[in-house]
């Protein structure tokens, strides 16, 4: 990495990337693993975990370069939080009893993180902090609702078999709220065609919003994650119809 960033004899390509253009690559090459991890390709997966490997050490020597820190700091920052979020493999706390309890202590540990991130600013810590907008939608929401249920301490009272009547309860609510929406006339007897066509396509975005965040509650509560769940149904899909069209193809041949 360093002689390919090397002024005198580097890469060209290489020398003009900075932290926003390699970027993008880094989040390709990210869906590459999960490809590979998905077509079961053992092969593919170890080179395309090199390639995301690669994205790590680019953005390490970019930083480098600016004194921020290189690729040992990132190690070491890794390195040092695995320790502080497993206090009962590496020191002398006890050992949750459940996965359910240790996913709710590394919950805790890392809202402690985010408040001491925060001491020395103005205002309470952020609970959203560390949830990228540009994660996938399916995904983020996911993680915002399990932030949501930590601050209101849902999570910690509802039995797992009250959580998911729950979440089913909240999806039947917003289906009867897109059919009420659908049936116009609407407000003030306003039929569809007399509505003003920015608002109306507002408030269904707003609808179907509230709709797939009510089937990523239930996902939570079934510990399904959504985006996986979406693309397998995709993928299957894919598989049924090439598989057709392929015998099809043969039918005609024959």
């Amino acid at each position: 990495m360093s002689q390919l960033r090397d002024p005198e004899g580097g890469c060209p390509w290489d020398l003009e990337q900075d932290f926003a253009s390699i970027s993008p690559h880094t989040i390709e090459e990210a869906y590459e693993v999960d490809e590979a991890i998905a077509t079961g390709d053992l092969e593919s997966l170890r080179d395309e975990l090199g390639d995301l490997l690669f994205q790590v050490v680019f953005q390490a020597r970019l930083a480098e370069e600016l004194g921020a820190f290189d690729f040992g700091g990132v190690v070491d920052a890794i390195v040092d939080k695995l320790i502080r979020r497993h206090p009962h493999v590496f020191a002398e706390a006890e050992t949750p009893a459940t996965a359910d309890a240790q996913r709710a202590n590394w919950e805790d540990i890392k809202a402690a993180e985010r408040e001491a991130a925060k001491k020395g600013s103005e205002g309470p810590p952020d609970p959203f902090m560390g949830i990228p907008r540009n994660l996938p939608a399916l995904a983020r929401s996911a993680k915002v609702a399990g932030r949501i249920e930590r601050m209101s301490g849902a999570a910690l009272r509802r039995a797992p078999a009250d959580a998911v009547q729950i979440a089913l309860d909240d999806l039947s609510h917003r289906e009867t709220a897109v059919r009420d929406a659908l049936d116009f006339p609407h407000v003030g007897g306003e039929t569809r065609d007399e509505r003003d066509p920015l608002k109306l396509q507002a408030e269904r975005r707003a609808l179907i919003g509230e709709g797939l965040a009510a089937w990523v509650r239930l996902a939570r509560q079934l510990e399904i994650d959504p985006e996986q769940a979406l693309r397998t149904l995709d993928d299957d899909s894919i598989k049924s119809i090439r598989a057709n069209q392929h015998k099809a193809t043969l039918a005609q041949v024959r």
